[in-house]
């Protein structure tokens, strides 16, 4: 199939259907299972440490690296967080950073993918646009063509195999909890509680988790920044979302590797990107600039003279020339994805 148009075919969209409804079904009955002795700790253990990994491949690998460039890594680094990303089971990392990549060019405009503002402004309007952009978009015939938003990424051999693998993934992602919670406690049962809590229970979750920032992040919260589009911050996803509910200044300053910025705002995406850094594993990363932050406030006095911890990176891990700017080109794949000098798309 060529990249240059894609399409979804209908044994796609009922693969797709079921990935979406079973880990649903399977919310359903959470209670009943909870209350019934089917969930122990190994389960909670399980499902907490498959959604750390799964989450933050999804927020620092396919979102802030492989999609915006914020940060440069190894490869062993880049290949574990395409993994640990496809297995959060949301599309083969090429087609997902084409997708998102059109959604920031055309930002809450005509050819946004999943704008919830794709219907109008009215209550009805606004309802149908909110259910397109949190879970309808996906079934879209038409996908975004990877060899016009993410060309350096098919020009990767290691993400186009990692991409041809994502079946592979998907399975592995599903049975390998299952098989973790048998052998731990050499029986069927913990085999059967591990696949309903660490594969299904927490798909559904982080399913749900990025599809609200699709969807909730750009109707409600707040708008600090400056931007042309309806981003806000909703502080109550922040933790669950690893950082990527402070929505707002991502789409000021789409690049930066951190998102929450002012204080209070925790984003552990940013902390796995320091911790990656301080060992040798990132570098070139694109931490915000203060000054740069306050031009761009809608009140510039949110953020204090003394910036918070995190918001720019220590004195000496970054150069002038390597600080983030739209005042230049954008890396590869990006172009007209950030206009020159704006507050952002």
């Amino acid at each position: 199939m060529s990249y240059d148009e894609v399409r979804q075919t209908l044994l796609q969209k009922v693969l797709l259907a079921g990935v979406i409804v079973l880990p649903l079904l399977a919310i359903a009955l959470a209670v009943p299972f909870a209350w019934g002795g089917w969930l122990g700790w190994l389960d909670l253990l399980l499902a907490f440490l498959c959604y750390l990994l799964t989450t933050h491949g999804i927020t620092v690998g396919f979102h802030r690296h492989f999609t915006h460039g914020a940060f440069r890594a190894t490869r062993t680094v880049r290949l574990t967080l395409a993994i640990l990303g496809s297995m959060a089971i949301q599309g083969p990392v090429i087609q997902w950073v084409a997708d998102h990549r059109r959604h920031h060019q055309h930002s809450d405009a005509q050819d946004d993918p999943h704008s919830p503002w794709r219907y109008g402004t009215g209550p009805v309007a606004l309802m149908r646009g909110l259910w397109w952009a949190h879970l309808g978009w996906l079934f879209d015939t038409a996908q975004s063509p990877p060899a016009r938003y993410a060309p350096d990424l098919l020009a990767d051999r290691d993400l186009v195999r990692v991409s041809r693998a994502f079946p592979g993934l998907v399975v592995a992602s599903l049975l390998g909890p299952a098989l973790i919670g048998g052998l731990l406690t050499w029986s069927w049962q913990g085999a059967v509680t591990a696949f309903f809590w660490a594969s299904l229970i927490r798909i559904a979750v982080v399913h749900h988790m990025t599809w609200s920032i699709n969807s909730i992040c750009h109707v409600w919260g707040e708008r600090p920044f400056r931007t042309r589009d309806h981003s806000g911050n909703v502080r109550w996803l922040a933790v669950i979302s690893a950082g990527e509910s402070w929505h707002n200044l991502h789409h000021c300053d789409p690049t930066l590797a951190r998102h929450g910025v002012l204080p209070g705002q925790v984003d552990s995406s940013a902390r796995v990107i320091a911790w990656l850094e301080a060992r040798g594993l990132a570098w070139d990363v694109r931490w915000p600039d203060p000054e740069r932050l306050r031009r761009r406030l809608v009140e510039p006095s949110l953020l204090p003279l003394t910036a918070p911890p995190g918001v720019v990176a220590p004195a000496g891990c970054m150069s002038p020339e390597s600080r983030v700017t739209t005042d230049g080109p954008p890396i590869p794949g990006q172009r007209a994805l950030l206009s020159a000098g704006s507050p952002g798309n």
